[in-house]
């Protein structure tokens, strides 16, 4: 299980270098697991784990096998999308399909580049693209309860629920705010996922400065950190143009390149990452001489849906789950240093998977 982000923004913000510096790493990654185009403006990615590499290492793994990541670069978004401007439908409808957005922001001050608007203002950027979302879900909400008025009046249950929920994200809406900002009891989780609203998406504002502002931001992306904080979502730095540079060069003189720009790590790793966060996702591991290999996983899976990942068959017939947590199997130097130092665990179905656990199971068929 990866996840999928949408990657969205006004012209001239930077969009496509971005998606471009993406792909561009993607194609330079390891043949083990390669770039994979699914349609021109998607692609997949590894999500960067240095935790992966030690493992490996350890055990003498013939493979690495990272967990994956999909990008969209959705085209389209100018203001009117809600009502068909642009590609309009098109673009509500790639959105939809992503579990969030990374909104990207122009940050930077360029006069040959022009902006849509006539100036430079993420913030007002952002409330533009948010408001065509919200627009488009409450036209969606009217559409629905609409066609749900004949049900609810001969007390079907479930069009009765849906109608509750509909009118709970239409409330929101009204008043100006997203449908995510909505407190949802948790035995309405799964329905109110289902009424799949553009509203609800988690967000991940991206600060495209300048090259110069990479590694400390400017006036215009600490503004966006504060929105992302009130409106509890998150931001990244990232300068678009130095990550298509660096998505051209080899290893070694990335290093280089990054080290000379006071960066530690290329923004396109803090953006995966990020957007890991975003979801609450996190990672465990199967490892051994044949391949070291990452899982996603929701947080506060248990270990029979996280065995699931891997075949449905070692959900269906899970005995247990034999566990090391990380900084135990490397600072027992393997599987058979945890067990002799009795740092492996057996664990049963109700037992919640922690991110880097190391997990072997066991399993009927």
């Amino acid at each position: 299980m990866g996840f999928k982000m949408g990657i969205v923004g006004l012209p001239n913000v930077g969009k496509s270098t971005l998606f471009n510096a993406l792909t561009k790493t993607a194609a330079a990654q390891a043949a083990n697991f390669p770039f994979c185009t699914i349609e021109p403006n998607v692609g997949e990615v590894n999500v960067p784990d240095a935790r992966l590499d030690t493992l490996a290492g350890i055990a003498g793994s013939k493979q690495i096998i990272p967990t994956r990541m999909t990008f969209v670069d959705i085209a389209g978004l100018v203001k009117g999308a809600s009502k068909g401007e642009g590609l309009g439908n098109q673009f509500l409808a790639n959105i939809r399909e992503c579990d969030a957005i990374a909104h990207v922001l122009r940050c930077f001050e360029d006069a040959d580049i022009t902006h849509v608007e006539g100036r430079v203002d993420p913030v007002a950027d952002a409330e533009t693209i948010e408001m065509e979302l919200m627009l488009a879900d409450l036209e969606s909400i009217e559409r629905r309860l609409a066609n749900l008025t004949r049900k609810v009046r001969g007390g079907d249950k479930e069009a009765v629920e849906q109608e509750r929920l509909l009118n709970l994200a239409k409330a929101a809406i009204e008043a100006g705010k997203p449908a995510r900002t909505v407190e949802i009891a948790e035995d309405d989780r799964k329905q109110w996922r289902m009424l799949q609203l553009l509203s609800t998406k988690p967000v991940l504002y991206v600060c495209n400065v300048e090259e110069s502002c990479a590694s400390t931001g400017n006036a215009q992306s600490e503004r966006v950190a504060k929105m992302a904080a009130e409106q509890g979502n998150s931001h990244v730095v990232i300068s678009a143009r130095i990550e298509e540079e660096i998505s051209q060069l080899e290893d070694e003189e990335q290093q280089m390149f990054l080290s000379e720009l006071g960066l530690t790590e290329a923004g396109l790793d803090r953006l995966i990452r990020a957007g890991y966060e975003l979801l609450h996702l996190q990672t465990y591991f199967t490892v051994g001489p044949k391949e070291a290999r990452a899982w996603t996983i929701k947080e506060g899976t248990l270990a029979p849906q996280a065995a699931g990942v891997i075949h449905g068959d070692f959900e269906r017939g899970f005995i247990r789950a034999e566990t090391i947590a990380y900084a135990d199997y490397v600072s027992c130097k393997g599987e058979v240093g945890a067990k002799e130092s009795g740092k492996m665990r057996a664990e049963g179905k109700t037992y919640t998977v922690k991110d880097g656990d190391v997990l072997h199971f066991l399993f009927n068929t």
